[in-house]
């Protein structure tokens, strides 16, 4: 239990006072949130001090709203993923009945239903967690939410002051030191690598499917495993304008990510998302990373590839939508090691359309399978060699009024004595094997970095 003079108790005995009357005086619907002004400590120290699971941290891009949590009030896990009626149904029960409050369900869906899924995390899960932290600018809230839908309602006052009481304060984050690599295996190999770029860049390949998005997993054995809090905190301070977002479930299996790619952003009826497809590297000084900048946004190769993108975007969004528009020429969004070509794209979304709507026909992307989407995806799950669980899968949160997803394609895999990290690269004609193995090597500079204690 938390010292009296610390900043979370008040807020904390407030809510527990709320519980009393709620015990005496049960609300009319089963699913509902509290919520109590709070002074937010430093939220990745604090997440990682609490001992409750699942722990669940999201950042929205370019210092949007900061979210730790802890607990589940409700879990929706998903070893292999119901059929669409059932998914609809669950939606329309857990946030459908949520109108007039903010309940969240935070989780992720993986890159491909098809493939075998991770243990832990499943096709798809989805938490409404027991308690958050959310915190925009200087404002911050502590949230206890309730769901007693599948018990009685004294039991879920009952766990929800468990809860309460197992709040701990943030601690200082372990420190980073280098993690000895013991072993590394990359899937594919390079040269398996250099053999499916052939199969995919022939014309008659080509012809039928013109973009292939491969990617690689490369598993780290080390001497210490990195606390994977401290490393997202570190991937954050170096990648800030990213998502970033943490996802553990049990003590030793967890995912990371620092990602740019925001999948889809809605609001009510006004959908945001983009194309991102295009990269080169930084440059060492101003004048030869702007070079490398206008090399990109003129490169034939990297064009068309944000171009078809964009373009399979449109063709998605045009049934579920009023209204649909993309900038016209990408522009360049920079990263700390790289950078990408990018088109903001927006619609207004027709009356009725829902979030696994939007999920169904945003998920995945071009820019992590390919073109069409189901040949590409036939090539991938028959050839890379791996399965991708959530790397390059739509994590982020469902909500009543406003939904966010991003695209987990900077990530890391953390279990017992291992990380395994990822990355991807788009497949055309004109692609170069080498070339595009070298991209998977820039895309992971900056976390290789992180691991090494650099």
């Amino acid at each position: 239990m938390l010292p009296v003079e610390h900043p979370l108790a008040s807020s904390i005995e407030r809510l527990r006072l709320r519980l009393t009357q709620l015990e005496q005086q049960p609300p009319g619907h089963l699913c509902l949130q509290l919520s109590e002004p709070l002074t937010a400590p430093p939220l990745i120290a604090w997440l990682a001090n609490q001992s409750t699971l699942p722990k669940i941290y999201w950042h929205g891009r370019r210092g949007g709203e900061e979210v730790a949590a802890i607990g589940a009030a409700l879990d929706l896990h998903f070893p292999a993923l119901p059929e669409s009626e059932e998914l609809d149904r669950l939606y329309h029960k857990y946030l459908g009945a949520a109108q007039d409050t903010q309940l969240r369900l935070y989780g992720g869906h993986a890159f491909d239903p098809r493939q075998p899924a991770w243990p832990d995390f499943g096709q798809a899960r989805f938490v409404l967690p027991r308690i958050e932290i959310r915190r925009h600018g200087d404002q911050a809230t502590l949230l206890l939410n309730l769901c007693a839908q599948e018990r009685p309602w004294r039991e879920e006052l009952e766990a929800a002051r468990q809860a309460l009481d197992s709040l701990k304060p943030a601690a200082p984050l372990s420190p980073l030191g280098p993690a000895h690599v013991l072993a590394r295996q990359d899937t594919p190999d390079q040269p398996r690598w250099r053999e499916l770029i052939e199969q995919i860049t022939d014309p008659a390949f080509l012809s039928t499917t013109p973009k292939v998005v491969m990617a690689r997993e490369t598993r780290l054995t080390t001497s210490a495993l990195p606390n994977h809090w401290t490393v997202l905190h570190a991937w954050q301070l170096l990648n800030p304008g990213s998502y970033q977002f943490g996802f553990q479930f049990t003590e030793r299996h967890s995912f990371v990510s620092c990602t740019p790619e925001r999948l889809f952003h809605r609001h009510g009826r006004e959908l945001s998302t983009e194309a991102l497809a295009g990269t080169t590297t930084r440059g060492f000084t101003e004048a030869e990373d702007e070079a490398l900048a206008n090399a990109l946004l003129h490169d034939g190769k990297n064009s068309h590839e944000n171009l078809l993108v964009r373009q399979h975007i449109e063709q998605q969004l045009g049934p579920l939508s009023d209204y649909v528009g993309a900038e016209e020429t990408p522009t360049i969004l920079k990263l700390n090691h790289i950078q990408h070509l990018h088109r903001a794209i927006r619609a207004e979304l027709k009356a009725g359309v829902n979030d696994l709507q939007l999920l169904g026909a945003l998920h995945p992307t071009p820019a992590v399978g390919g073109l069409p989407r189901e040949p590409a995806m036939n090539f991938i799950r028959q050839r890379e060699g791996f399965a991708r669980g959530w790397y390059a899968g739509a994590c982020g949160y469902f909500g009543a009024h406003e939904t966010e997803f991003a695209v987990a394609i900077r990530s890391a895999r953390f279990e017992a004595d291992r990380v395994t990290l990822f990355a991807g690269a788009g497949i055309v004609a004109n692609s170069e094997a080498d070339a595009e193995w070298q991209e998977l090597n820039n895309k992971l500079t900056t976390v290789l970095g992180i691991l090494n204690g650099l």
